[in-house]
């Protein structure tokens, strides 16, 4: 027979609000690996609202973009544009997600979603490195 125990690990840290956002900050600059993202904080709503609208479809939840329009309160053409982005290929959606790409508006990013996954990137003036990712 075994006993169970638990390990209680204790991380000091503050949550601080700044305009926008929480920042988490540590008691020092080197704890731990702390990651900075500076993503567009509108392009990450957009996105992510896009790929909640492509999941409610997708589900059957909602049978066209229309209904989920008018179940969302939101304009109609708005929300086909949002979910444009749920297109956009993977690596770009990353790249997005790390932080702010030079070209990359919401409206250029769907218009791009638009071409194949290859295109995309050529669309947005983005170059892939040489490990084959986005910057």
């Amino acid at each position: 027979m075994s006993i169970a125990t638990s390990i209680t690990v204790r991380v000091p840290l503050k949550i601080r609000r700044r305009p926008g956002r929480k920042t988490v900050v540590t008691p020092e600059p080197d704890f731990g690996a702390l990651v900075q993202v500076r993503a567009d904080p509108t392009i990450t709503k957009a996105l992510a609202r896009a790929f909640r609208y492509q999941k409610l479809l997708d589900d059957g939840r909602y049978s066209s973009i229309t209904e989920m329009a008018a179940k969302e309160e939101i304009d109609r053409g708005y929300m086909g544009r949002l979910l444009l982005l749920a297109l956009l290929s993977p690596a770009i959606i990353e790249a997005l997600l790390r932080r702010p790409l030079p070209h990359a508006s919401l409206h250029q990013l769907g218009r791009a979603a638009a071409l194949p996954w290859p295109q995309q990137e050529a669309a947005l003036r983005l170059q892939p490195s040489p490990t084959g990712t986005l910057p």
